[in-house]
Order: structure tokens, then sequence, then C-alpha cells
């Protein structure tokens, strides 16, 4: 009886345990940096340096950028903001989708630009805090990228593993999640998530949230050309079955996507959207609190 009870004590707390796991939205999406970040063309995911002095964030078709897609970034001095100003890394090429490393020391981003492993690769700028610049962009190489496209990429906060989406490594259908562990300076071959995460569509834009475990990211799971928000929570080593952000995120007609976060400000969701009853431009970037339960 005793062993009877001793088993069954352990599968209801287990039960429990995945059960427990819960992201709660709080208020409303907001416009983040109105005319700053968010104006009236397109903008893509926003990142943060971990000091919070330095943000960097995609456009697409703004002026003076040495390309159509450009990242561009601002910095905070005296706790004002400067005006927007492009990246020096930018090709005459696509380059987007920068994310801050957590350690500081640079901003992985994608780009088509010659000399790549296929169409868009991720590449890592290294960032030189006592000058303020950044280095040459180096590939990330044939472990993280492919002859498909690699977008997306983001580092936990342990700066120990690397998320992205490929369409070039094979995987439960178009653009899937992978990841990739850190071995000293470099990343080990890439692999995808275990789990359900994963669907025959687009699967894309993954970001950790407080917790370093529990991803929210962009999926094209519900078909009809409609990208929303899902949520998906690792329990016993693998991501539990997708759930809907809901209508709080998810506009009805417009896709969700580019989610990231700030590391320094815990429990906010940044990603883009295009909400007819309160926008700036053609796709903005929004934020929402959050908390896990």
């Amino acid at each position: 009886m005793m062993k009877f009870l001793s088993c069954f004590f352990i599968v209801l707390v287990g039960c429990f345990s995945a059960a427990a796991q819960k992201l709660i939205l709080i208020g409303k999406p907001e416009i983040a940096f109105p005319n700053l970040v968010s104006t009236k063309d397109t903008e893509v995911k926003l990142t943060f340096s971990p000091d919070g002095r330095r943000m960097l964030w995609g456009t697409i078709g703004w002026e003076n950028g040495a390309g159509g897609w450009d990242i561009w970034q601002s910095v905070k001095t005296d706790g004002k903001w400067s005006a927007a100003q492009p990246v020096s890394f930018n090709s005459p090429e696509n380059d987007f989708d920068p994310f801050f490393a957590p350690d500081g020391k640079g901003v992985y981003f994608f780009s088509n630009r010659a000399g790549g492993f296929g169409s868009d690769d991720i590449y890592f700028a290294a960032f030189d805090e006592k000058s303020q610049s950044y280095a040459k962009p180096e590939n990330l190489g044939a472990k993280i990228n492919s002859k498909g496209d690699e977008w997306g990429a983001v580092v936990s906060a342990d700066n120990k593993t690397l998320i992205f989406c490929t369409d070039g490594r094979g995987g439960a259908g178009k653009h899937d999640i992978f990841s990739a562990r850190r071995k000293g300076k470099s990343w080990r071959e890439a692999v995808a998530l275990k789990g359900k995460i994963n669907s025959p569509l687009d699967d894309f834009d993954p970001v950790f949230l407080s917790d370093g475990k529990t991803i929210v990211f962009a999926s094209e799971r519900s078909g009809k050309d409609m990208v929303d928000l899902y949520v998906s929570y690792l329990v016993k080593g693998a991501y539990s079955e997708p759930e809907s952000l809901g209508a709080a995120v998810n506009s009805a007609e417009y896709w969700d996507f580019g989610c990231s976060v700030n590391y320094a400000e815990p429990n906010v969701l940044y990603f883009n959207s295009y909400y007819p009853e309160n926008k700036i431009g053609k796709v903005d970037v929004y934020k929402i609190s959050y908390r896990l339960q």
C-alpha cells in the first residue's frame, strides 16, 4: 500500500507541475517608443543591450539606410533616447532581426549578404564597450546556417542556448525552431526542439520568457495564411502543445510576430502587429506585461 501511495503521489505531483505552468497576460498591448521605434513605416524585432542604454530594431523602407531592410539603433544618454541612426554593420542587402547578446558583447542578426551558406544566414557583430563600436560581422558557420533561411536568433539569459528558426535543416515543416548549446566561443550543431512546438507550417521568431524555459513564438499552424503568437512550456525535456495567446494579443486579420524581450525588464513581452484601432504605421512594435505561474 505504501509503495502504491508513493507512486500515486509522484504521478500527482508531476501532473500538477505540468498543469501549473501558465502564461498570464496583464493589460493590453501598448505601442513601444512611438515615433522613435514605431513610425509610419514598418519596424520589426526590438532588442536591448543588457545595460539598457542601447536598443536596436529592424526596419523596412526607412530612408538613408544601406539597403531596403536595415537595422537602426538609439542610445540613451542622460535618460533620453537619441534620434535613430543606422548601425555600422548594415549592408546593401537585407539585414534584420537583431538580438543583443545577454553578455553585451555583440549583436546577432540575419543577412543575405554575399558569402553566406544559403539565402539568409545568422551573423554576429561584436560590440566594443570602450569604443562603443561594432566589429565586422562574422557568419555563425555551418553548424547553425544552411542552404536555406535562418532567422530570429535569440540567446538565453545565461548565454548558453541559441534558438532560431530555419527551413534548411529538416524538421516538421517549413520553418521550424532549432536550438544549439554553447561550446566555448562557438555553438554545437543545431537540433530541432523536442516536443510539439514545431508544426507542418511556419514556426518562427521564438523567444525565452523570464524563467529561461518557456517559449513564445509566431506560427502559421492555424492555416489560412495567418500568423499568431503561441506559448509552449518545457515539460520533462520536451515542449508542450502550443497554446494561442488569444485575442488579447493576436490580431483578427493581421500577422503577429517579431517576439522579443529585454532581460533587464522582466515580465514584458515585445512583439509586432497591426491593430487598426491602435497604430502608427504599417507594422508597429508593441509590448505587454505578463507573469508566469
